[in-house]
């Protein structure tokens, strides 16, 4: 398998770990050589370090370049944690394990991605989601104060600004499945604002929305769940910036997957679930239907 970058130890954690430590960097005001000469190393162990190249990093000189950039204690740890992580290209990531469990890995991958697709079949997905909508889901998890679910609810709507920037907005390609438009979230009223939404952003050049509607059964015979891939652009034709990732949420930990061949067999299941869903102008139409049908009812 080509490698990215150039290096074997080029992995998903090391490569975040490499974009917190370079942005740090630059909200310091240090270049690239100075950094180097006050860490004593060499400068082009920093540029490596920060591409995420380097496959053997030691965690006092990360702990030095935090203290050095005045990265806070907490986001320290993290940057620590990602150091720390095995050399392999399929990453369980254990919540509250090496890395602080209110750190989010996928936040920041979401971020610097230039393509997102993903399938939802029961939500609809968090880059599309209202407020309100946030809101109603937020509210069933009891153990977070009011606060802390307000708290998360702003950063979602932070996040969502890569869809909607003006420079180099992220491309999405969503499939939503017909339970996540049938299943209420909160009240018909925020069902139906939610549904106008996303027929609304689906209009967007880059957004494109498909409705897999019940009757279109199990595409390619299984019943997939819900996946993310990132896909980071290309550097030269053919040569990808970086690895894409599949990314899968669960309940004590999530899953980073880029080796290459496991990526490809999800992207392939996403093409057979894309051509059994409704094209985007019959998708459109039927959220803009439901939204009227929530919106009419008392």
């Amino acid at each position: 398998m080509t490698q990215v970058n150039g290096e074997a130890g080029s992995t998903l954690p090391r490569r975040q770990l490499g974009r917190y430590l370079l942005e740090w960097r630059s909200r310091a005001g240090y270049t690239q050589a100075k950094a180097a000469q006050l860490l004593e190393i060499g400068a082009t162990s920093l540029g490596r370090l920060e591409k995420g190249e380097n496959s053997r990093i030691k965690s006092r000189d990360i702990q030095a370049a935090c203290d050095l950039y005045g990265v806070p204690e907490d986001l320290t740890a993290a940057l620590v944690g990602l150091a720390r992580q095995a050399n392999v290209k399929n990453w369980w990531h254990q919540y509250g394990d090496l890395i602080p469990k209110d750190f989010d890995v996928y936040v920041g991958l979401e971020a610097a991605a230039a393509k997102i697709v993903t399938y939802q079949p029961e939500l609809v997905p968090g880059l599309l989601q209202i407020a309100d909508y946030d809101r109603a889901l937020a509210a069933s998890r009891s153990h977070d104060t009011e606060d802390e679910r307000e708290r998360r609810v702003q950063l979602k709507m932070q996040r969502q600004r890569i869809v909607t920037r003006k420079t180099r907005p992220v491309t999405l390609d969503v499939v939503v499945g017909e339970a996540a438009l049938r299943r209420i979230a909160g009240s018909r009223r925020i069902m139906a604002a939610q549904l106008r939404h996303l027929a609304d952003q689906s209009t967007e050049d880059n957004v494109e929305v498909r409705i897999l509607p019940f009757a279109a059964g199990f595409p390619n015979g299984v019943s997939m769940p819900p996946f993310v891939v990132l896909h980071y652009g290309q550097a030269a034709p053919g040569e990808p910036v970086e690895p894409s990732v599949v990314f899968l949420e669960g309940i004590v930990g999530n899953l980073y997957i880029e080796d290459s061949d496991d990526v490809a067999s999800f992207l392939r299941s996403y093409d057979g679930i894309r051509d059994a869903a409704l094209d985007t102008s019959g998708s459109r139409q039927l959220l803009r239907q439901l939204a009227r049908e929530y919106g009419s009812a008392p």
